[in-house]
């Protein structure tokens, strides 16, 4: 189970420019979200997004869709 740096106890972190939301519970999900912040510093630009409680379905009621 892989996590970011920052983000360690949320497994569903959301990208705000694409509205996407990765599982990093799934290895595939969480290298295309890794590449994504660093190559474009989503961390820094504050564009990474986090839910309470950390739910797939939380994610959804944000307006997020599952990366696929």
């Amino acid at each position: 189970m892989s996590r970011l740096p920052r983000f360690e106890e949320h497994r569903f972190v959301g990208v705000r420019d694409t509205m996407r939301v990765y599982d990093c519970d799934d290895p595939a999900q969480f290298e295309e979200l890794k590449a994504r912040v660093e190559a474009d510093d989503l961390v820094g630009r504050c564009m990474i997004q986090t839910f309470g409680p950390d739910t797939l379905d939380e994610a959804r009621n944000r307006g997020f869709e599952p990366a696929a």
